[in-house]
C-alpha cells in the first residue's frame, strides 16, 4: 500500500465508470479494506503515451474484473491516467475509466 501511496499524488482522483469520484484515500482504503477487490486489471491494447514538459497521459484498452462491495463487475474499458512529475517522480493524478463493452 505504500508503495500505491506513493504512486498516487495527495489530490489524485478516479472518475468510476458509473460516474463516480474517488478520492486518493476512498481509492487506497476501498482496495485495502477489500470493498475493490481487483481480480483482473490488464491492458487489452497498445498503450499510447504523450508527454510534454512535466505532464504524462497515457491512454489503452483495459481488461477490468472487479468486486465492488461484493459484487462483480468485468468489462472492457478505456482507460486514461493524467501523471505529473513531482518531487522528483510520476505522481498519477486523475484517472478515467469509460466502459466499452461488458
Amino acid at each position: 500500500m505504500a508503495v500505491a501511496a506513493s504512486l498516487h499524488a495527495d489530490d489524485y482522483e478516479l472518475v468510476t465508470p458509473g460516474g463516480a469520484v474517488l478520492s486518493k484515500q476512498d481509492y487506497l482504503t476501498g482496495i485495502e479494506s477489500g470493498e475493490l477487490d481487483y481480480h483482473v486489471f490488464e491492458a487489452a491494447s497498445d498503450v499510447a503515451v504523450r508527454l510534454s514538459g512535466e505532464v504524462g497521459i497515457v491512454r489503452y484498452q483495459a481488461r477490468i474484473d472487479i468486486a465492488v462491495s461484493g459484487r462483480t463487475d468485468r468489462g472492457l474499458f478505456w482507460h486514461t491516467d493524467f501523471y505529473e512529475w513531482r518531487d522528483g517522480r510520476w505522481q498519477a493524478v486523475w484517472s478515467q475509466a469509460t466502459r466499452i463493452s461488458r
